[in-house]
């Protein structure tokens, strides 16, 4: 394919193993034979070199004719051919694509010999994003600024719901007489359970507030368990003779339709879904890593043409008590530099998405900005695309939802076993999809920063959901949803065995987009 944009010169490069200045890229793209005047580079280049520099370049074009450089692409197509670029396969295994999704797990145990990249079709490619906070966050932290996201989270959230139930706001409620039926959509400000055993859920919208009693013997009273504060809900009952109370005979969610069918892609195309890399940490699984990135350049992973990874690139700096003792790399900056050149060893054809998280260099409130230009300098070798957490990032037409998942912690505290824990992941992830917002409760574990619109609501249902944080692998479908939670590429380290966290390690989660079936490989 011809090189004529910068960012495909960076992705040849990088799949060849170097970096570039940019003023190198930019004289490349402008050679009249930049095919050409790439390969007569790189076959140039010093015999140790990692970066090809402007100087390089310069010398090499300079002193390059019209008929030698030809000639030196030519030479290079038939060398390329000669080593063994495969444009078709056989598929690789997939799962049953069932409700409940059961994965093909795969182990690669030693690293894989590439015998050169394989070819992907960049001309297919397509990603969009939206949702992204980065370069619009407004918020000052003020009083009315909380006011403002909180508004707009009700606003949107109750439109999911009113279209189900006849609600009224809680002033009309007041106003009506005891024993009417009624209906009203508000956020949860307080849950406590009554000497009886029943449930007072206090609900809020602009005008008031007003209690509501679900009575234990409700068949639906379990679901109090799930609920948090903050929460958008709709509930439907009686009031009481004196109107004070509305006694509960239903209670909806937002809610992701039982009916809803995920789209797909209309070719058989495969994206890698991973989280939590941490670059820096001494306990960073580099050999992994490499086994990863190696068979990522192998025939098997031929339609492997996108890598998303929500979050945590490094391990960051003061994140926990005494990390220090922990870190193979002190300097955050450094930590960046080492990432960098792990992302090299991706084929440079693939398609990269990054959003940041809780150990990376940005704001630890939700939602987060994308990285800033100093360190997308230093990512740049790749040419990812960097968005904010959380993003909806739509590969080859399929909406995948990209949230980091610091608010997990938080639904896994607060809920039953059965219904959200560590050992499975996805199972609070549902709850997150059921509530229409990646992070409900406010005052918690999850920071929050107050913008003109809540950037965590879940307007539009996605295809996929993929998390990090709790590096932990587990996935099912909630409602045709794929819950995807990718595991992590970092051993336990101390900090970790005195929380009683064992994580999934050096597990690359591999989704086929026109089926939405995984296949869960493993590198460690």
């Amino acid at each position: 394919m011809p090189l004529e944009t910068p960012a495909r010169i960076v992705r040849e490069l990088t799949s060849r193993g170097y970096n570039a200045d940019r003023e190198a890229v930019t004289l490349l793209a402008n050679a009249p034979d930049p095919n050409g005047a790439l390969n007569e580079v790189v076959e140039s280049a010093p015999e140790h070199a990692l970066k090809i520099s402007v100087e390089h370049v310069r010398n090499v074009l300079d002193s390059a004719s019209s008929e030698s450089a030809s000639s030196k692409s030519a030479s290079s197509a038939s060398s390329q051919s000669k080593n063994g670029a495969v444009s078709a396969r056989g598929n690789s295994s997939v799962s049953t694509g069932t409700e409940n999704t059961k994965s093909s797990v795969q182990e690669v145990t030693s690293p894989v010999e590439t015998g050169g990249s394989v070819s992907r079709n960049e001309a297919l490619q397509s990603v969009g994003i939206e949702g992204d906070v980065t370069g619009q966050s407004t918020g000052t932290g003020e009083y009315d600024d909380f006011v403002t996201v909180f508004r707009d989270r009700f606003q949107r959230l109750s439109g999911q719901l009113r279209g189900r139930v006849n609600a009224r706001p809680t002033n009309a409620v007041a106003s009506m007489p005891g024993g009417s039926d009624a209906a009203m959509v508000g956020m949860i400000s307080d849950i406590r359970s009554t000497a009886s055993g029943h449930w007072l859920v206090e609900l809020e919208d602009t005008n008031g507030t007003f209690p509501c009693l679900i009575m234990k013997d409700k068949e639906f009273a379990s679901v109090v368990n799930e609920l948090l504060l903050d929460e958008t809900i709709a509930v439907e009952g009686t009031l009481s003779s004196d109107a004070g109370i509305l006694f509960v005979d239903s209670l909806h969610f937002p809610d992701v339709p039982r009916t809803y069918k995920p789209s797909t892609a209309d070719r058989h195309v495969q994206a890698a879904l991973i989280s939590d890399v941490h670059v820096g940490s001494q306990e960073f699984m580099a050999d992994a890593w490499s086994r990863f990135t190696s068979w990522l350049h192998t025939e098997e992973a031929e339609h492997v043409e996108y890598l998303l990874i929500a979050g945590d690139m490094v391990e960051g700096v003061g994140i926990y008590p005494n990390q220090d003792e922990e870190l193979d790399i002190i300097d955050i900056f450094e930590q960046y530099e080492k990432f960098s050149e792990y992302l090299k060893e991706v084929p440079g054809d693939m398609e990269i998405v990054m959003i940041p998280g809780n150990h990376d260099a940005v704001r630890l409130a939700e939602p987060q900005p994308g990285f800033d230009e100093e360190l997308r300098d230093i990512m740049d070798v790749h040419d990812a695309r960097i968005t904010g957490n959380p993003s909806t990032v739509t590969v080859e037409g399929v909406s995948v939802l990209m949230y980091h998942g610091v608010s997990l912690d938080e639904v896994i505290a607060e809920m039953p076993e059965e219904k959200a824990s560590y050992e499975e992941p996805h199972k609070a992830m549902y709850q997150l999809l059921k509530k229409r917002h990646v992070a409900p409760q406010y005052g918690g574990h999850t920071r929050v920063a107050p913008e003109e619109k809540d950037y965590l609501v879940i307007d539009e249902v996605p295809d996929i959901f993929h998390t990090g944080h709790v590096h932990k692998l587990g996935f099912g479908k909630y409602h045709n949803v794929l819950a995807m939670n990718s595991g992590c590429w970092q051993a336990q380290t101390d900090f970790q065995k005195s929380v009683n966290i064992d994580p999934d390690s050096g597990f690359a989660p591999i989704v086929d987009l026109d089926t939405l079936d995984v296949t869960v490989r493993k590198f460690a």
